[in-house]
């Protein structure tokens, strides 16, 4: 009859090794030296910053070619504005122009009426004063303003005085008579009125 199986200390397994073999088994295997310090350089590699020199001059070469597209652009906005201005003063003396014809073909016509027999010298300076009256009226719808100061306080800024006179009617520095008439431009100055300005009454002489 067989003997029971010895249970004693000794036949039992150890529950120590039992569990650090466990433990053991279980346990991730560490990773060779050289592939930690592989990660590691690659990590230091992507970490490390641009190299600053190259930033600088990609920097510098962006800067350059921003400079150069503005001094483009500037330059045809200069071209384009000289051509704009040069159309729009073209067109404005082409306009003036045009209102000024019809004076023009009627000065013509009294020119003519000057050379038939028998003109009448009365009718012909009727018909002048007529042109003349329609070739101020086309320039005042261009801006175009007399200046006839005559009875005026004397103004520097729109006189020009070319001598004095004495007059017991008109008062001292006031205009007595004009010579020359001024114009002005749409609230410009195109010439000064030449006028003689009165240095008021005479004085009697003495005795």
């Amino acid at each position: 009859m067989p003997e029971p199986a010895d249970l004693s200390a000794e036949n039992q397994p150890d529950p120590a090794s039992s569990r650090q073999g466990a433990t053991t088994a279980d346990a991730p295997t560490p990773a060779p030296p050289s592939a930690a310090k592989t990660s590691t350089s690659a990590k230091a590699t992507e970490d490390r910053p641009d190299d600053p020199l190259a930033a600088a001059r990609a920097e510098a070469a962006s800067n350059h070619d921003r400079y150069l597209r503005l001094a483009a652009d500037l330059e045809n906005f200069r071209r384009r504005t000289v051509r704009e201005k040069d159309e729009l003063r073209q067109f404005a003396a082409g306009k003036v122009l045009e209102d000024i014809l019809p004076a023009l073909d009627n000065l013509a016509l009294g020119l003519a009426a000057t050379k038939a027999p028998n003109a009448d010298l009365k009718s012909l300076a009727g018909g002048v004063e007529l042109v003349l009256q329609q070739l101020k009226g086309a320039l005042a719808n261009h801006g175009l303003r007399e200046i006839n100061p005559a009875g005026q306080p004397f103004d520097p800024h729109q006189h020009e005085a070319i001598s004095h006179a004495p007059s017991p009617v008109v008062k001292a520095e006031h205009v007595l008579t004009v010579v020359r008439t001024g114009y002005s431009l749409n609230g410009r100055l195109l010439r000064p009125a030449s006028v003689v300005v009165s240095s008021g009454p005479g004085k009697e002489g003495k005795h």
